[in-house]
């Protein structure tokens, strides 16, 4: 099964949707940072807690569409590049993890922010780097389990985009001061 073109046929239109809203969803995410930069509670080590992950996300996502909808590919390859993208993101959910700790300082994060920045990528990252090593001697359930980690992630960057488009409308600090009702002028008293 070596050299043998993988059986993704299959899974090709499955890639081209995935890997099309993974890459438009990068641009739109790209879009809304653009519009929020102006915003004064914007710090790096947030951005690289929160915001980049989930642009790495959705790149991995169409990254392994890509991959996997290269004609001829094959077990070796297809093992080598399922196993380095997910051994690569292993290592940088860890990156993120650092990156969500030194935040404790102006942000405590909570347990939703663990889950879904660390915890949920680390254990799609896991199964892409297994799917890497099943892919020679197992192909069909290295592809489901590809195809699966695929759409968590893709998943995973939605939610996370949204979660980071409703803190900077309405959490960040600032805003609910500026959403507040202007209070009433008392009239002169006499």
């Amino acid at each position: 099964m070596d050299h043998v073109a993988l059986p993704i046929e299959a899974w090709a239109n499955f890639y081209v949707i995935v890997g099309s809203a993974a890459g438009g969803l990068t641009g739109l995410t790209f879009v809304v940072i653009t519009l929020v930069s102006g915003a004064n509670a914007v710090r790096l080590t947030g951005l690289r807690a929160f915001v980049t992950p989930s642009i790495m996300h959705f790149s991995l996502t169409l990254l392994l569409s890509a991959l996997l909808n290269i004609p001829g590919q094959n077990g070796v390859r297809a093992g080598v590049c399922l196993g380095a993208l997910g051994l690569w993101g292993v290592l940088y959910t860890g990156v993120t993890a650092q990156h969500l700790w030194r935040l404790r300082s102006g942000y405590t994060a909570v347990a939703e922010d663990w889950i879904w920045n660390v915890l949920l990528p680390l254990l799609a990252y896991a199964g892409l780097l297994a799917a890497g090593l099943l892919v020679r001697n197992h192909v069909a359930p290295a592809l489901e389990l590809s195809a699966a980690v695929a759409l968590s992630l893709l998943f995973i960057g939605i939610h996370n985009a949204w979660d980071i488009a409703v803190w900077f409308t309405a959490e960040r600090p600032g805003a609910q001061q500026n959403a507040r009702p202007p209070v009433p002028h008392e009239p002169p008293s006499s």
